[in-house]
């Protein structure tokens, strides 16, 4: 292929290289599904896989998880920077052919704990050079920490909230290290007071060797794509993808700034606890940048709700993907014209031992029901167990078949979107009982504000969270044919249930767009906004939607 060509991109070569970097995700993301064994990973898709440039910058992803793919990408790069690259690496540890990383750290570019990120580097003819990295991040059934599921409601340091790996070869050129994985996903995290390691490591262990030969489908197919198109021409059009990334969050900011009459946005938004999360985005009109300050959020909380900075970075990326109306693949180039100021020891960007489990989620999403038993008893003994959360719900038939429950109801909670000329999203209503006595646990956002409406629209109904609680003599509550307590959990709340007691969640509705009525300011089709959605996100894409309805996009 000719310089010129590489220099500058043939339309045509763009896209189909775009499309062919996207190809290795999506089947490094199905031999993921195919390979796990847990309900997290295998029915509700909480996982993600992706391709990187040797700096650790993002090329192309599957359309998983949002909040894994601008995340992943801290994560690699502290890697890249921590360990070095060949045995002569500062570290004395580099990065050699045949090694395979871990890590979970929100320090080293993690989000919350339970999603473990497995980074395989690949390289060059000569085994000297690293080329590209594959990488992906699965959420496990259980990293250890103070409650089965590893996603405590309680929590208020990291220390509680399961096993923390900064870095760690779980494969080490070409030899699987199962006994350094034990040592630091069972008996580390167990030495904390009142903490238990993984309540099924045999699950975890699983899934993260899925994860491994997920990344090596990837290196397989990029492997491939090099022998068709050599190395030079690839790693050329990997560049030209980045940069045509950039070009497109470029031109939106360009014309945000000369339509929306202000160079300046700003929003502000709470979460339950009445913590502030405010951004003020300021664009330069010339140069097709901004400047995304988070100054004014409030600091860091003590509790969970404390997202890491690339939790926040992730936000970002994904609403500056979905403003731009072309079809390219999301990748570090549209966080490039991007500056971000998010002050140090705020919920956005706490310091290390902060809790984090659930600013991962309740930044970007409304609610997180976690179940299951097992781990450290009260006489010190050791009992194998599970644990389940959501992202994706689980089909039915899956979650009756692997857990100790009932679902009595899954339905649409008619009325809780909020009025409007477009009314908001409703949310849902979810009926589940249990059959065996477990530990269930509710991160949720919403049951004290309303989720807002937008030109005049009405806000949507709160959230509510439920126990139905059955009387019984142990409890002290037992009344002979009196019907069983129902018990207002809050926000946030873990609790015992017996047999038999089941744990209802209202969902809060979207707020609604307009006023009943009204035949103008149609809101982006684009930028229909999910049910509920509390701060970070939200707040990011009311600014998204704001700037959408001014551009006419």
């Amino acid at each position: 292929m000719s310089a010129d060509t590489l220099s500058k991109p043939d339309p045509v070569l763009l896209t189909l290289f775009a499309n062919r970097f996207m190809s290795v995700a999506e089947a490094a993301g199905r031999s993921l599904q195919l390979t796990s064994i847990s309900t997290n990973i295998k029915e509700r898709l909480d996982f993600s896989c992706a391709l990187f440039a040797p700096n650790g910058d993002l090329i192309a992803n599957a359309p998983h998880l949002p909040v894994h793919l601008g995340s992943m990408s801290f994560a690699v790069r502290f890697q890249v920077e921590t360990l070095g690259i060949g045995p002569n690496a500062p570290s004395g540890d580099g990065i050699v052919d045949g090694d395979v990383l871990l890590t979970n750290s929100p320090k080293a570019g993690g989000s919350h704990l339970p999603d473990i990120t497995v980074i395989t580097p690949v390289f060059d003819s000569t085994k000297t050079k690293i080329i590209f990295f594959t990488a992906s991040r699965g959420h496990h059934a259980d990293v250890g920490g103070i409650l089965p599921g590893s996603m405590p409601p309680t929590s208020t340091t990291i220390f509680q909230e399961g096993a923390q790996v900064t870095s760690f070869k779980v494969v080490r050129a070409g030899k699987y290290d199962r006994e350094g994985l034990v040592k630091r996903l069972v008996d580390e995290p167990a030495s904390y007071p009142g903490s238990s390691g993984s309540r099924c490591f045999r699950d975890v262990e699983s899934d993260l060797q899925a994860q491994i030969a997920a990344n090596n489908r990837g290196v397989q197919l990029l492997t491939a794509l090099i022998d068709e198109y050599g190395l030079e021409t690839v790693q050329a059009y990997m560049m030209h993808i980045r940069n045509n990334a950039e070009h497109a969050v470029r031109d939106l900011l360009k014309k945000a700034a000369q339509r929306a009459g202000s160079h300046t946005l700003h929003a502000i938004d709470y979460m339950d606890d009445g913590s502030p999360i405010e951004l003020t985005i300021t664009i330069d009109p010339n140069e097709g940048s901004a400047v995304f300050d988070f100054e004014g959020t409030g600091p860091e909380s003590w509790s969970s709700l404390n997202a890491p900075l690339a939790v926040c970075s992730s936000a970002v990326i994904y609403c500056m993907r979905i403003l731009v109306d072309e079809d390219i693949p999301l990748n570090a180039g549209c966080l490039a014209p991007i500056e971000f100021r998010v002050p140090e020891g705020s919920i956005l960007n706490p310091s290390e031992t902060c809790a984090v489990v659930g600013g991962n989620v309740m930044t970007s999403q409304s609610n997180n029901f976690t179940f299951g038993m097992g781990g450290k008893n009260e006489d010190g003994t050791t009992t194998e167990g599970f644990g389940m959360t959501n992202t994706r719900m689980t089909d039915v038939e899956i979650l009756e078949r692997r857990y100790p429950c009932i679902l009595h109801e899954f339905s649409v909670r008619e009325g809780s979107g909020g009025k409007g000329k477009y009314r908001g999203g409703h949310g849902v209503t979810r009926d589940i009982e249990f059959t065996v006595p477990i530990q269930a646990s509710i991160l949720s956002e919403r049951r004290v504000n309303q989720p807002y409406g937008l030109k005049g629209g009405e806000s949507g109904q709160r959230g509510r969270n439920l126990w139905i609680k059955q009387r019984r003599v142990e409890d002290g509550d037992f009344k002979e044919g009196a019907a069983p307590r129902v018990i207002n959990l809050g926000s946030r709340n873990t609790i015992r249930m017996g047999a038999g007691d089941r744990f209802v969640i209202h969902t809060p509705g979207a707020g609604g767009y307009g006023r009943e009525g009204e035949e103008e300011n149609d809101p982006p089709a684009s930028f229909a906004r999910p049910a509920g959605k509390p701060s970070l996100v939200g707040l990011v894409g009311s600014l998204a939607e704001r700037a959408a309805a001014q551009l006419g996009v």
